[in-house]
């Protein structure tokens, strides 16, 4: 059982670092408030076409949290998925899978603020080595940039991806008891109730691009694999090594998303990316052994 949740795991983290480099490859083949409304809009048809009787079983649950819920699915998918795709347009799908790696620290510190969670020292520390990594990656390196404030504007879109995704996961410890399909399908109507009018102010600007072929290519992968399978594979391999251990394995998306940048859109590895990786994972490798440590 345990090598198939590993397995799993593998798998996702290994699907969701896709999502970079399909929201690359889409770029100039199909604008992005038209490739996030197409991705969570189909979800959700998805969902509630195979499982309507499972949603309004839940549903009663669902209304007397629906606001929440609703907003919660902006944040964490319409929220994430616009910046995202927005940065790719101004940065490498690299700097973008790495910056994801400090997700984790976001989280951490967004249930400290949200819900008082403890902290302790290694923790403490362990959040500052990986945000200075996320620096690294947002000034490419150069310090200098930092002091003048010319940070790329794709990096900085990345960091409110990721901050939005940290508030959301930290959020869903309010979350009510319902089954991850209803739940999951709640998210993805929120997210496509937020997308909808963001949408209309890309067509409004004259910016809106309906995909191609490879548009199409890359809106089939990102709803099939990142969406759903990686959902539904993260899922299963919780219950069956329970979340603590499975999140760990949330660390191997930037190694899978820097190999599949170099690999697939021949982006260049450099000496700082390596760095910052490197202080990314040390960082939430400490910030776990101190949380581990607190729960004892």
């Amino acid at each position: 059982m345990i090598y198939k949740a590993y397995a799993l795991l593998a798998l996702t983290t290994l699907f969701w670092a896709g999502n970079s480099i399909a929201g690359k490859l889409a770029v100039g083949h199909v604008s992005p408030m038209v490739l996030v409304t197409i991705r969570w809009a189909s979800v959700m048809v998805a969902l509630y076409f195979f499982k309507r009787h499972q949603i309004a079983a839940d549903w009663p649950v669902i209304r007397s949290r629906l606001v929440y819920l609703l907003l919660l699915g902006a944040m964490g998918f319409t929220g994430f998925s616009v910046a995202l795709y927005y940065a790719l347009i101004h940065t490498t799908a690299i700097n973008t899978s790495i910056l994801q790696g400090g997700m984790p620290l976001f989280v951490f510190c967004a249930s400290f603020i949200m819900f008082a969670s403890r902290i302790g020292v290694e923790q403490a520390i362990g959040f500052l080595i990986s945000f200075v990594g996320v620096i690294v990656i947002a000034v490419r390196g150069d310090f200098a940039d930092l002091i003048a404030l010319n940070i790329n504007v794709g990096d900085a879109l990345m960091l409110v991806a990721i901050i939005s995704y940290g508030v959301y996961t930290a959020a869903l410890r309010s979350k009510p008891q319902v089954h991850w399909t209803s739940l999951m399908f709640i998210f993805c109507l929120g997210a496509t109730l937020a997308s909808v009018p963001l949408l209309m102010v890309e067509m409004a600007q004259g910016a809106t691009l309906f995909p191609d072929m490879h548009g199409w290519s890359a809106i089939i992968y990102i709803v099939i694999f990142p969406t759903f399978l990686g959902q539904v594979f993260y899922i299963r391999a919780v219950e069956l090594i329970g979340a603590n251990r499975a999140g760990l394995f949330i660390n191997l998306l930037p190694v899978w998303g820097a190999l599949l940048a170099v690999t697939i859109l021949g982006e260049v590895f450099h000496v700082y990316h390596a760095a910052a990786l490197t202080m990314i994972l040390m960082g939430i490798g400490l910030a776990e052994y101190g949380g581990r440590k607190l729960s004892k």
